[in-house]
């Protein structure tokens, strides 16, 4: 952990380092930071870094991601307030087009947070990582601003899930289990109100539900509006495609109608042309006949005519 600075604010930084650190060596070096606090005689750093708990693998690489390229969960908060305004305002297009630009942006995230897993630990190269915990995470903090918070402190603890609809007052979160990892956390955790803790799930009162559920049949209520608005224009938009095919197909037997009559007489004019070539020859011959006669009683003629002198 390297040499202890007896000072409060040193408590970030070192929870920086820990959250930062593959989760089997966070109990070691947690346990040697809270030595040295203790050890210069900081009590209140000991006490806070003994809060500090434990992350699962899924966790520990959101975090990996908060504290290692914070400028892209920065760009992750700014495609969240776009979807929440385009939610609120019904611009379907505009919605449909955002969420396809979410589902990059996570997937894109997703394979951050495993780049940088390489990085801190080498053995993990080809290990296989929960990284569909990573993602629900990721829309999770998409979808309520304290998950984003907390996404964005670096001090997950476990991977959470979204389980609003729309903008509702508080949502709830559902903890993901990590498997082996929030078996091997159960042990580690410590008593505390340490700043993941905020993302787990909390009872909710009855005047909250109520409210939850009134905005929650508002969000209903608006998706089905957009819904059939959209449905309508899909109508609108198949019955002008209908119209048009309908006078394609017209178009197109009137052509081939004309096409066919123009076979026709071509096929006519062909026959007629074959006649005119034919007798045109036969009176080139009798024309070469007729000559040939008449250059041959031109020649008797003046025969005769020589005898008679």
């Amino acid at each position: 952990m390297g040499q202890y600075v007896g000072v409060t604010d040193a408590v970030g930084e070192i929870a920086d380092r820990l959250y930062l650190l593959p989760p089997e060596r966070f109990v070691a070096e947690r346990s040697a930071a809270v030595a040295e606090a203790r050890a210069a005689g900081d009590t209140r750093a000991a006490a806070a870094l003994t809060k500090l708990r434990r992350p699962t693998v899924a966790a520990w690489l959101v975090n990996l991601v908060a504290l290692r390229r914070p400028e892209l969960l920065a760009d992750l908060a700014e495609l969240a307030r776009s979807l929440r305004n385009a939610q609120r305002d019904l611009r379907g297009e505009q919605l449909r087009e955002l969420s396809t630009q979410r589902r990059a942006v996570v997937s894109a995230l997703a394979a951050t947070a495993r780049s940088l897993a390489a990085e801190a630990d080498p053995d993990l190269g080809g290990a296989k990582l929960p990284l569909g915990e990573v993602e629900t995470t990721l829309n999770a903090a998409l979808a309520d601003e304290e998950i984003a918070a907390v996404v964005r402190s670096g001090r997950l603890v476990r991977a959470v899930a979204y389980d609003g609809f729309g903008e509702v007052p508080r949502p709830q979160l559902r903890l993901i289990t990590g498997g082996a990892d929030d078996e091997a956390d159960a042990g580690d955790e410590e008593t505390g109100d340490g700043a993941a803790t905020s993302a787990e799930a909390r009872p909710g009162r009855a005047a909250g539900a109520a409210r939850q559920a009134a905005a929650l049949r508002t969000a209903v209520r608006r998706e089905l509006a957009a819904a059939q608005e959209e449905a309508a224009a899909v109508e609108a938009d198949l019955d002008r495609a209908a119209a048009a095919q309908r006078g394609s197909e017209q178009a197109l037997t009137e052509i081939e109608a004309a096409l066919a009559d123009l076979a026709a007489r071509r096929s006519t004019a062909a026959a007629e042309l074959a006649e005119a070539t034919t007798a045109h020859q036969a009176a080139r011959r009798a024309l070469v006949a007729a000559r040939r006669r008449l250059g041959e009683a031109e020649a008797a003629a003046g025969t005769v005519a020589d005898d008679e002198a």
